[in-house]
């Protein structure tokens, strides 16, 4: 198992920048995809961005050359990654999730940390 806890969100105006953290606990060995998810007000649960163990990112069409996930950073405790969010607008308002999929136990998920992009 491991635990997540996001952290990092917030108010800002368009334009502006967040970064979100996810710090995982736990089980980290096992993680081989890590990845932000997002829910917009009446909107289902999207991929934000996800990034492999080897390196290998993937984003949404929506969210390109603007967010920027990072390598997983380890040390003896934690594992933690993060989501540099660039020129926000106010459609990428919403719940953001962290997401850690775990070899051979399937995906955990983060609490959600609120993110509002105001016009």
């Amino acid at each position: 198992q491991v635990q997540l806890v996001e952290s990092g969100g917030g108010l800002v105006q368009a334009g502006g920048s967040l970064r979100l953290s996810c710090a995982a606990s736990g089980s980290i060995s096992s993680i081989n995809i890590m990845g932000w998810y997002r829910q917009g007000p009446g909107k289902q649960r999207e991929l934000v961005a996800s990034i492999t163990n080897g390196g290998w990112k993937n984003y949404a069409d929506s969210v390109k050359g603007r967010f920027a996930i990072s390598p997983i950073s380890r040390d003896t405790a934690k594992s933690t990654w993060y989501l540099q969010m660039d020129s926000l607008k106010p459609e990428d308002t919403g719940v953001y999730y962290c997401y850690a999929n775990l070899r051979l136990q399937g995906g955990y998920w983060g609490q959600g940390t609120q993110v509002t992009v105001s016009s």
